[in-house]
């Protein structure tokens, strides 16, 4: 069925039970999104492709818990983002960050000012999204520290996207290499090093001494 036919019925069942609820109906952080009550285009359900990215955030999510688990920082744990439809985690180093001075689509300011409130270090998943066009795993910091981009990798097929100002690891990369945990671990192990490293982190603190 239709977002729009689907929006409904929740609705509609939610009504029937006594339960009266409002909402924004604007999907958020995409441009020119069209209103959940208004979305008739969007419609397609393919049970196969819905079944192997279930498998793929499944397999992310616990490398992405693996990695997790070295920092005993502050630090959000492995979430899919239901704007950016992104499975992401977060390690903070506990330090004030200035506020972003970006848009984001549908999205009001102070819950972007609240996000990046403290100094982040980011990866995640994208499944296709997030300006990269293809399936990716990514590595951001906020605010980037001088030098964050030009940072040189070992993890083969990864490089840093200006466009994006993330470090892009392709799926396929992963995918295909004959041990894809040390692959993935290893980018993101690198890149949270060049980025804590860069901005002063006090890792000492906030990681464990051994995994």
């Amino acid at each position: 069925m239709s977002v729009a036919s689907f929006y409904a019925d929740v609705m509609a069942r939610l009504e029937s039970l006594g339960v009266k609820v409002q909402i924004w109906t604007m999907p958020s952080e995409i441009v020119d999104a069209v209103p959940f009550d208004r979305d008739h285009a969007n419609a397609a359900y393919d049970p196969v492709w819905v079944g192997r990215f279930w498998q793929t955030l499944l397999q992310s999510d616990r490398v992405l818990k693996e990695f997790r688990s070295r920092f005993i920082g502050k630090g959000k744990p492995g979430a899919l983002l239901l704007g950016s439809f992104d499975l992401a985690v977060t390690r903070f180093s506990g330090r004030r960050a200035p506020p972003p001075t970006g848009a984001t689509p549908n999205v009001a300011a102070w819950v972007m000012q609240e996000a990046y409130s403290h100094e982040v270090s980011s990866c995640g998943f994208w499944p296709g999204n997030g300006g990269y066009g293809r399936a990716a795993y990514y590595v951001y910091a906020y605010p980037e520290p001088a030098g964050y981009g030009t940072t040189r990798l070992t993890t083969g097929g990864a490089c840093y996207d200006a466009s994006l100002s993330q470090f892009i690891l392709p799926y396929d990369a992963v995918r295909q290499a004959p041990d894809p945990d040390a692959l993935l671990l290893g980018f993101l192990q690198e890149t949270y090093v060049a980025a804590a490293d860069a901005a002063g982190w006090d890792r000492t603190a906030l990681e464990r001494s051994a995994p």
